[in-house]
């Protein structure tokens, strides 16, 4: 079966898809058939989702939101919030900060599990979108470790407790995304020219592609507890 027959008619609610990963998920679902659902804290951001797709204005830590937000019945859910709470140097780091980006996505995954599981039936996906901060250790990115590290971690705790919902996790590298926009162009784009001289395919990543990666573990029935690296291949170069 094809992703796009595993797709077609099938029920899909994207937390944190009005931007960048998420968005690109919620686009590229869509286009493959299914009903979709994104939610997201920017309500202009979420109405330019695009033209047939459902949103909803709900923070991913507001349980009431959330749940207005999900289908009466649920095959595939995608985690796809966060923020750059957690980036700068460990001495100075704001501690407030990483206490927020914890809040935001690792409880505000489990949240949204939590409010998401009523309405899956025999089956059905959950995909998390961490980060290769958890694994590549990187100056700076201490308070990022930390967050994208509790994610990936429940990953295969999620995997046995839910099934036979399956639950795994993409962890993208550096992404061209709006994540990116607070650093300012010329940090972003010393950033992307550092770190594509350390992957083997010699680029950062686009959104589309990472959302690939999310549709194809959340359409395979035979893959569970998984982390799923995205990032290009790491030379350490």
């Amino acid at each position: 079966m094809s992703q796009k027959e595993a797709l077609e008619g099938r029920s899909v609610l994207v937390v944190g898809g009005s931007s960048g990963i998420g968005l690109a998920v919620a686009r590229a679902a869509h286009a493959a058939g299914a009903d979709v659902t994104v939610t997201g804290r920017n309500e202009a951001r979420l109405r330019a989702a695009g033209d047939g797709i459902t949103w909803h204005v709900a923070d991913i830590t507001d349980r009431t939101a959330l749940a207005a937000a999900v289908p009466e019945r649920l095959d595939h859910l995608v985690l796809a919030a966060g923020d750059s709470a957690g980036i700068g140097p460990v001495a100075g780091l704001d501690l407030a900060g990483v206490r927020a980006g914890l809040e935001t996505k690792a409880i505000g995954y489990l949240t949204a599990v939590q409010v998401a599981l009523p309405a899956f039936g025999d089956g059905g996906s959950i995909t998390l979108v961490g980060a290769a901060s958890a694994r590549h250790p990187a100056p700076g990115a201490a308070g990022l470790a930390l967050i994208n590290g509790a994610v990936e971690a429940v990953v295969p705790s999620l995997a046995a407790e839910l099934a036979p919902v399956r639950v795994n996790a993409v962890s993208p590298g550096v992404v061209d995304t709006d994540w990116w926009s607070g650093f300012g162009p010329e940090a972003r784009a010393a950033t992307f020219e550092q770190y594509g001289r350390t992957v083997a395919v010699g680029r950062v990543g686009r959104a589309e592609e990472v959302a690939a990666a999310v549709l194809s573990l959340a359409t395979n029935g035979f893959v569970t507890g998984a982390v799923l690296a995205v990032d290009g291949g790491p030379t350490g170069a």
